[in-house]
């Protein structure tokens, strides 16, 4: 295994449990929310777990880089970059519900390499380094069998990201052909999708920070990670993760 990505892995697991903790403890007490420009919802929860990240970062990786959702772009020189959502699913946070988490993503040179996922409420951790697997905490995850989309469990975030896109046939087209469906999103519908939980999660309206941290972990699995064109890209605000054996007949829906 590489050693600097193998380096990098280890600190971004210890980080994001300590951010998440962090976190952890304005959660369980009354807190302010701000909404920011684009009207979604921020704490100080959120700038202190991402500043966290950062610093302990900058300690022991000067060179590396960083994009995070609540402090923008920093270049680095290393060609290592942490893609950071310090709590993706704020919406859940502020009203106390307990689906929310620390991502973090590690990139080389524009790959990914790597995904952290922590879960302070439920206490869980997904990870995945490329070449290594995916895990939930110490055990080994993956994606499910199931090879027919008509008998797939398919998770989503909003209806209404894909109504304001104009693609709300497409995705109720999606519900007519899967057997079921479940409204678990941001997050968590793609490491269900990397334990095999189900079978598809599909999203839109999302940031590279938002999914940064869960591709390598769906890939990892033995899963499909790409955007509704089928480019395996966490650059796109569309997205679509599979268990890999039902990904074709998703990307023939979405591209019709």
């Amino acid at each position: 295994m590489n050693s600097e990505w193998q380096a990098r892995y280890d600190l971004a697991v210890d980080v994001a449990r300590k951010a998440g903790d962090l976190a952890r403890t304005y959660y369980e007490t009354t807190f302010a929310v701000e909404n920011k420009a684009d009207d979604s919802p921020v704490t100080v929860a959120d700038r202190e777990a991402e500043q966290l990240i950062r610093s302990a970062v900058a300690t022991h990786f000067p060179q590396d880089g960083f994009l995070g959702e609540e402090f923008g772009h920093q270049p680095g020189e290393s060609g290592f970059r942490w893609v950071i959502d310090p709590i993706d699913g704020t919406r859940s946070f502020v009203r106390h519900i307990p689906i929310w988490a620390t991502l973090i993503g590690l990139e080389y040179k524009g790959e990914q390499i790597g995904g952290v996922t922590y879960i302070p409420v439920l206490g869980q951790l997904y990870r995945a380094l490329r070449g290594d697997g995916a895990f939930v905490d110490d055990r080994r995850i993956r994606v499910s069998d199931v090879a027919r989309l008509s008998d797939a469990l398919m998770c989503y975030s909003s209806l209404n990201w894909f109504t304001k896109v104009g693609r709300e046939q497409t995705f109720l087209e999606l519900i007519r052909r899967t057997n079921r469906q479940r409204g678990f999103g941001d997050f968590y519908g793609f490491v269900l999708v990397a334990e095999g939980c189900c079978d598809l999660m599909i999203d839109h309206g999302v940031h590279p920070w938002d999914v940064s941290g869960l591709k390598a972990i769906v890939e990892e699995a033995g899963g499909t990670f790409t955007d509704w064109s089928g480019t395996p890209t966490t650059e796109t605000p569309d997205v679509v993760a599979t268990n890999g054996k039902v990904h074709a007949e998703v990307l023939d829906i979405l591209r019709t």
